[in-house]
């Protein structure tokens, strides 16, 4: 258990975005309603994006441990842009690198991810999903596509 201190609260250790289902009513129109604020950067996500770099995924952890902390070129995890919390960040390629679980799958999960792009893409970011299970199934092919990617981004934007 650790203590949310915007929410003034206890709440389990887990990564925020499993945590929804245990706040009460009111925490989660308070949680929803500093997502849906407007700006440039969210100040109010910082707490959040402080948890969700503590309590990465095991994919997340995987791919930044065996990957991007060491990639020649800087790569932030858990970046605030806009009201949102990129998983990762390339500034220099201006890239927004997402891994996707099974809530993304759904219908309003597809529409809020889609959404987001596009206000993301408003930014000229160029947006790559990958789901959980490619990182877990075809990790060196992951690795490969956000490489040549950056690579390409990189090369386009000079």
């Amino acid at each position: 258990i650790i203590y949310c201190s915007f929410l003034m609260t206890f709440l389990p250790y887990r990564p925020l975005r499993r945590l929804r289902r245990h706040l009460s009513q009111r925490a989660r129109l308070f949680f929803y309603s500093i997502i849906t604020q407007t700006g440039n950067k969210n100040n109010k996500l910082l707490n959040i994006a402080r948890i969700l770099r503590r309590n990465m995924t095991r994919q997340e952890k995987h791919l930044w441990y065996d990957f991007l902390r060491y990639y020649p070129i800087k790569i932030y995890k858990q970046r605030i842009i806009d009201n949102f919390i990129a998983d990762f960040y390339c500034h220099q390629a201006r890239l927004v690198i997402e891994l996707d679980g099974s809530q993304h799958y759904t219908v309003q999960g597809k529409a809020h991810d889609e959404a987001r792009t596009e206000i993301l893409e408003r930014y000229g970011l160029h947006v790559l999903r990958f789901s959980n299970k490619d990182v877990d199934d075809n990790f060196e092919g992951v690795c490969y596509m956000i490489d040549k990617t950056i690579r390409e981004r990189i090369e386009s934007l000079s």
